[in-house]
């Protein structure tokens, strides 16, 4: 099963389904010539492409819409949060190359406020898998959800044999860890199982958590883990702002909450273009990296007796 097979299938089984792009065919490029006129291409327009998505969800239709995650969130806001936000329409939002999965593109086509942006909207769910795995597996659930979607498309080979069951708002425990728990979603799964390897080798008990939806979230095991456990490293490609480690600190201070919990994010700025896997060990995000600074925040705790 790929991408493409599942949005086909929806397509030629449920008639609410159609498939909008803003020039962006990189996942779908089969799918023109063979759903027909239930594919439309926009050009270079998120706005209208959004807009007109609105209209075709107000009559009834499920528009599943594909862009620059960058361009999808940003250009298009005014457009997402007043004709999808506000009345709730179940259009689905589809954005590509999002964080470090830009790679090679500048700060222009770098979506790392994305998650902030789109979770401010009242009724917007996000759905942020770790690769093509997760991804399918949760798919053909949220594009069915009558809830208006975000999600961050990502093709990347999985680290990992994920869960099946798939449960919209539930995380996947990768691992448990006694000592140390990183949270993540996304691109960044595959560094926090390498750098949850190191520790445990150093015999510090590391686990790793998969949101997949940020939107809803796992509140309900945040909450179990940050109580439980000594240190919980927030990690994602997106700013420090709005993201990963703002929805955790929320969730603790609205539930009274006190825990000990580190963000590991590209804090205020944009990383360096290259290559992924360069991108990431440039900008300090490889497993090796990511668990020399988890360690030594952890060593600085435990010497200054913030453990309990």
């Amino acid at each position: 099963m790929t991408y493409e097979n599942i949005l086909r299938n929806l397509v030629n089984t449920d008639e609410r389904f159609i498939v909008l792009t803003a020039e962006n065919r990189a996942a779908i490029r089969n799918l023109p010539e063979e759903i027909k006129d239930k594919f439309i291409d926009v050009g270079i327009s998120e706005q209208t492409m959004v807009g007109m998505a609105a209209g075709l969800a107000k009559r009834g239709r499920i528009p599943v819409c594909h862009a620059l995650s960058a361009f999808l969130t940003m250009r298009a806001f005014e457009f997402i949060r007043t004709d999808i936000g506000i009345p709730g329409y179940p259009v689905k939002l589809v954005g590509a190359v999002a964080g470090f999965l830009s790679e090679a593109n500048g700060p222009t086509h770098q979506a790392l406020e994305d998650i902030s942006l789109m979770r401010t909207i009242p009724g917007m769910n996000i759905f942020c898998p770790s690769d093509i795995e997760d991804m399918l597996i949760g798919l053909k659930q949220v594009l069915l959800d009558r809830n208006p979607w975000y999600i961050r498309y990502n093709n990347l080979l999985p680290p990992v044999n994920h869960e099946k069951d798939f449960h919209i708002g539930k995380a996947e425990i990768i691992s448990v860890g006694y000592e140390i728990n990183i949270i993540t979603f996304g691109t960044l799964l595959r560094q926090a199982m390498e750098a949850s390897e190191i520790l445990n080798s150093k015999r510090r008990l590391t686990g790793v958590i998969n949101l997949r939806t940020l939107k809803p979230i796992d509140e309900e095991l945040i909450l179990k883990t940050c109580t439980s456990s000594p240190l919980v490293i927030t990690l994602e490609d997106h700013f420090l702002t709005g993201g990963l480690f703002s929805i955790v600190s929320e969730i603790l201070v609205k539930n009274r909450v006190m825990a000990n919990v580190f963000p590991i994010s590209l804090k205020n700025k944009w990383f360096k273009p290259s290559l992924l896997n360069d991108a990431i060990s440039y900008e300090g995000f490889d497993g090796e990296n990511i668990a020399k600074i988890i360690l030594a925040e952890f060593n600085k705790q435990v010497h200054s007796s913030v453990f309990f």
